[in-house]
Order: C-alpha cells, then structure tokens, then sequence
C-alpha cells in the first residue's frame, strides 16, 4: 500500500491548490500532483452575453491581476467588433496594465515569497509569513506596504477602481488623462522606481546569494519558455506577437490571431486546470521529466529569456547581468523571483514613459464601435503569463463561442514537474519534516499561480 502525502492547501499563492505526492513501498516518490481546484467556467456562462459587457465580466476571474484579464477581454472585443482603438486609448489601457504590474511583483516578492528566504524556509510555519516578516524586518514591511498602497492607489485615483475596473471600453478607453492626473502619476511612479531599484539591489546583495544552490536546484526542469516582444524583439507586456522559445534557444515568432495553429491544450482528470502545450512542436504532450514533449513556460522568466532585450535602460541593464550570470535560455525555476524584480524595474520605466509622452492627455480616447459579428483574439502578458481570449460574435454582437487561456495554464504542466522533481529530490525513504514539504511548495510558488 503506497501512502501520499498531501500538502493542502499550499500556502502564500494567488490561488488554491494541493499537492499530493505519493510513495512506494520504499518510502520513496512515485510520483507527484498538483491539484488544481479551482472549476472556473467563464467560457461558457459568458455564452450569449452582450460582448461589450465581457471585460467587466472577466475581470471577476481574478482579484489580484483583473487589469489583465479586463484588457485582454476589451481587446478581444475590439477584434470581433472590427475597430482599431483609439491611440491615446490604447495608450491608457497600456498604462494602466503597466501599473498593474508594479503592484503584483510588489505583492509577491515581498509578501508571498520573501518569507522563505528572510526567514529561512524551514522556519517555523507559523512565523514564515508576511506578519512574521514584519516582526523580523520592520522598517523593511513598512516600506513595502506604502509602496504596494502607493501603487494600487495610483489606479484607484486614475482609473476608479484599482479592482475589478471598468475602465477599459471596446475601442479605447472610458475618459482622457487630465494634467494633473499625469503629473501626480508621474511623481509617485518615480518613487516607485527608486523603490523597485532598491528591492533589486536588496535581492542581489541580501537574499539570492545565501541561496544559489537552492535556486540552482529546487524545482529545476528543462523546458521551453513563451512570450510577447514587438517588432524589435524587445519585451513587451501589453502587445506585440508571441515567441515561442525551446530549450535549445531555437525561436518561433507567431501573430496572436494564430495561436491556435502553435498551441494547444490538453486535459488530465486529475485537474481542473487545463495542460498548455506546443503543438508546433509536433512531438505531442509528455511531462516525462527526463524526457518532456510540448513542455514550455510563461510567466517573468520566460518572458525574459524569449526577448532579446528590455527598452528602458536599467531594465534591460539587469537583464544583461543576469545573463552573463545564468545564460540564455536561463532554467532555474527559483530564478522567476529574479526576473520578477527586473520586470518590476522595467515596469516602472515603461510607465514613466507612457506618461511623458506628448498625447497621453489627448481627449480622444475612444473610436466609434458597432456591434457585428466577427472573432477576435485579444492577449496581453499577465503576471502569472500570456493571457489570450478568444470570442466569436454573432450579428448582435451576442458571445457564441469562447476560449481563454489563462496565464497560469501555461504553467500547469511545468508546476507539475517542478513538484516532482523537487519531491523525489528531497524525500528519500520515507523521511520528510514540514520544512522539507515547505520547498517542494516554494517550487509551485515560484510561478506565482
């Protein structure tokens, strides 16, 4: 009789999972689940509803990222609609998921991930946490909580509602950006780059080092990695075309609107949760760990191995270090909280930019829209990865057919692995303690699902 070991639910993620990872007679690991138990079924209950209402619809899939699934929605509908947004709309949307993004890397570092490397990861559980962190660096919580305070109130004062918005309107945006909306913006993004600068200094200079091995190992996998970059094969978070990347280097660069033709998705029956693969690939679906098929990630890492540069300068100059350090394509699972920190840097730069630029206040923010029938893919790059919608719309505009791939789905398959390769890493004979079982969860963690 095997026995299983169940971690549930797993702590410090965005979400809700367990782990089941199951023993043979030796004590030893058979193999190892990550249970997704979340049943969404946005696909089909949106069936039949107004697509202009869709955006503020799906932003109800989550608390933490709504921006993006609102703006990916709002896109996808521009496309069944046949309308070019608006460009200082579309502008506004960028700025707004760009702000978003400030936020949730704030939110994770710091308040999810940071405690098993702070504290230490075989801490005790109930001080390994936000409120034990607080306790053990307090001038550093204080900081953390106004800078993520700062951030979400930006979108608040600005856009109305920093959760669930509503902001976003087929064919731009819902109301201009006035002068001192712009200026205010722009004085409190500047305290939030110097803010995201010292986080990735603190990083490199008091956290990662203590942990190289752990970052080198834990969770480690091959795959391959997606991602957006313009036209120049730079980052990009709000639009662009897809990049697929193996794990060679080798790249494959595809128009949103041909997603299904790249990608495709798989269902197991233990999970709610959908498996992304690359069918492209044409070596079919395996999560196999000595021998992976279809297997890629999203998310920050990926999305930092698959450009070939970031456009803001200190950006982009963090991402040179940590490629001579870790090479192209890096595979470190641990390394995502790295690239999360250069994503901040970059974040913040972009939404610097956005606001300098001359027609940001432009009062021309939305174009004419009819409702028709028609398909649109709308897709941005969420915190958690590439987020895709895809809508069919009959002549009143009404949703008959949807799709979406969420950003985590991207990742179910590679969590998976990482689990198991971390559980049979570290669980040997049948001995385990809490704070082993905590590192195969800091390997879902990680992902940030």
């Amino acid at each position: 009789m095997t026995k299983v070991i169940n971690i549930q639910p797993v702590t410090r993620i965005e979400g809700h999972a367990r782990i089941a990872i199951h023993l043979d007679d030796d004590g030893n690991v058979n193999d190892a689940f990550l249970h997704i138990m979340s049943l969404r079924g946005f696909e089909k209950f949106i069936e039949g509803r107004p697509a202009e209402e869709v955006p503020r619809i799906v932003s109800q899939i989550c608390g933490i990222c709504p921006w993006m699934h609102h703006l990916s929605s709002t896109k996808a509908v521009d496309g069944c609609f046949g309308v070019t947004p608006a460009p200082t709309g579309d502008k506004l949307r960028e700025l707004c998921q760009t702000m978003a993004h400030i936020n949730d890397k704030i939110l994770h570092f710091f308040f999810l991930a940071a405690p098993d490397f702070v504290l230490g990861p075989d801490s005790d559980f109930s001080v390994r946490n936000v409120i034990g962190l607080v306790k053990k660096a307090p001038e550093l919580a204080t900081k953390v909580v106004k800078m993520r305070q700062l951030g979400q109130m930006m979108l608040e004062r600005f856009a109305g509602k920093a959760i669930h918005p509503i902001a976003g309107v087929v064919g731009g945006f819902s109301k201009p950006m006035t002068e001192e909306e712009r200026k205010g913006l722009l004085q409190d993004t500047r305290t939030l780059l110097d803010f995201a600068l010292f986080a990735m200094d603190f990083a490199k200079t008091k956290v990662f080092p203590e942990y190289e091995a752990t970052m080198a190992t834990l969770g480690a996998i091959t795959t391959g990695f997606l991602g957006t970059v313009d036209n120049s094969g730079a980052l990009n978070l709000y639009d662009g075309h897809l990049r697929l990347m193996k794990a060679n280097g080798s790249i494959t660069d595809f128009p949103v609107n041909e997603y299904d033709q790249y990608l495709a998705e798989h269902v197991e029956d233990w999970t709610y949760g959908k498996l992304a693969y690359a069918k492209c690939w044409g070596e079919g679906f395996s999560m196999d760990l000595n021998a992976p098929k279809g297997i890629y990630r999203a998310n920050t890492l990926a999305r930092i191995n698959v450009a070939d540069r970031i456009s803001t300068p200190q950006a982009h100059g963090e991402l040179e270090e940590f490629r001579e350090k870790f090479g192209r394509p890096a595979q470190g699972t641990l390394l995502y909280h790295w690239a999360r920190l250069i994503e901040l840097v970059y974040a913040c730069e972009r939404t610097v930019e956005l606001l300098l630029q001359d027609d940001i206040t432009d009062t021309f923010v939305r174009a004419k829209v009819e409702p028709k029938a028609g398909r649109g893919i709308g897709a941005v790059e969420a915190p958690r990865g590439t987020l895709i919608n895809d809508y069919t719309t009959d002549a009143n505009g009404l949703i008959v057919k949807a799709n979406m791939i969420i950003g985590t789905t991207h990742n179910v398959a590679p969590m998976n692995m990482s689990v198991k390769q971390a559980a049979t890493t570290l669980i040997k004979n049948g001995v385990y303690d809490e704070g082993l079982l905590n590192k195969v969860e800091m390997a879902v963690r990680a992902y940030d699902p």
